[in-house]
């Protein structure tokens, strides 16, 4: 047997370093880190008292200096040369790559390097253009811009903010492809090069309604008073965000159009997509709540994964037979949240199909690039608005 503590540094470094420090003042048996900064804290920490330390989401470990002693784990590695040849194959005439990267972390900065060493043998030179924060991000596209690039594929970290790079784009002429987080339509319609390709919130939230019914037709036990309501903690994203929103609001109609009687325990928690937050968030509501809720519903497997482990730490959950169970639904299939499916602490998630994501920005891309329209001679489709193509989400439930 053995207990997972959970931890989210939230991409600060000091925070990481401190939650490295705990686990090895704890003396724990192993630690695992997630990504460059958490793995060098966790090693740093673990040192001197030879704790193993295992490491994943790693680019290049030698460069990170984590290949020696009580250490192992997995690199994802970019296949750089494979991209290059790709590249080459689909744009015979193109000369610019302009890559945009994070100069504080050493997985970025080998990653530039080794595209750097390999472009001249295809043909290519690279623009690389390095950041320290999200508030240089405006200014890169700039230089982005001046240098020429064909084309802008921008995963906004704010959706917010995107009128400052379709005003930016708008104003050189360059198409612009926004993904993943959706900005606000109006903004997007208010350049013709530019579009949307992602999923649609509003099926997500849908999705996660259907499963609601599901599970309740399948376990009438999940009526722990048995008043024949469904009695519901609601963790959603951020507060403005259209994409929690959607999340929000159509889980919770779906279900009811489904024919079950939604009830909220509570205020809706808004923990910014964050499993920290949510962990937190959750152990208050559980200790405020105590026997009143039945279910958990998350934008996100992110914050689903932080209310697993509230749940666990009062020994729900835990995946073992006869253990009190509340379902928890997220959103995303990450790795994390299929295995806590798989171990029986989770019910379910809605799959986001990246791959599918991420050939369709790539077609779409490289026509723009030699001047067509993004969607011609593809098999995509925009969705009503005129500007989105929407990559359909799956139900997951590890069967």
């Amino acid at each position: 047997d053995y207990v997972i503590d959970y931890q989210n540094a939230g991409f600060d470094d000091t925070i990481a370093q401190q939650i490295a420090q705990n686990f090895s003042a704890n003396n724990v048996a192993l630690m695992c880190g997630i990504a460059t900064n958490s793995a060098t804290a966790c090693y740093a920490a673990a040192e001197d008292k030879n704790i193993p330390v295992i490491f994943t989401a790693i680019t290049d470990p030698v460069k990170a200096k984590l290949d020696s002693g009580n250490i192992t784990g997995t690199s994802d590695k970019l296949p750089i040369e494979e991209q290059l040849k790709l590249i080459r194959a689909l744009q015979p005439d193109a000369k610019t790559i302009g890559i945009l990267y994070t100069t504080s972390e050493p997985n970025s900065v080998s990653a530039v390097e080794e595209y750097q060493a390999k472009a001249p043998e295809y043909g290519f030179t690279i623009e690389a253009i390095g950041v320290m924060q999200q508030s240089e991000v405006l200014q890169a596209a700039d230089t982005m811009i001046s240098k020429g690039v064909d084309v802008l594929c921008v995963n906004m970290v704010d959706a917010k903010a995107a009128s400052g790079v379709v005003e930016k784009a708008s104003a050189a002429g360059i198409p612009t492809i926004f993904f993943n987080r959706e900005p606000d339509t109006e903004v997007i319609k208010s350049y013709d090069k530019a579009c949307f390709i992602g999923t649609n919130a509003i099926d997500a939230g849908k999705m996660q309604g259907d499963i609601i019914k599901e599970l309740w037709d399948a376990h009438p036990e999940y009526d722990l008073n048995g008043d024949g309501k469904v009695q519901y903690v609601m963790f959603q994203g951020e507060p403005d965000n259209p994409e929690a929103i959607a999340r929000t609001q159509y889980s919770v109609e779906q279900a009811t159009a489904n024919g079950l009687t939604m009830e909220q325990v509570g205020e809706t928690q808004v923990c910014n997509w964050d499993t920290e937050t949510a962990q937190k968030a959750m152990e208050a509501m559980l200790a405020a709540n105590e026997g009143k809720i039945e279910l958990v519903i998350a934008n996100n497997d992110g914050m689903a994964i932080g209310c697993v482990a509230a749940l666990s730490n009062i020994g729900y959950n835990t995946g073992a037979e006869g253990a009190s169970f509340i379902p928890v639904i997220g959103v995303d299939a990450t790795d994390a949240a299929k295995d806590a499916i798989a171990k029986g602490q989770m019910s379910a998630t809605v799959l986001q199909d990246g791959d599918a994501m991420g050939k369709a920005i790539a077609a779409a891309a490289l026509n723009a690039a030699s001047g067509a329209e993004f969607l011609d001679g593809t098999e995509y489709t925009y969705d009503d608005t005129g500007i989105a193509v929407r990559i359909p989400y799956a139900p997951y439930t590890g069967e």
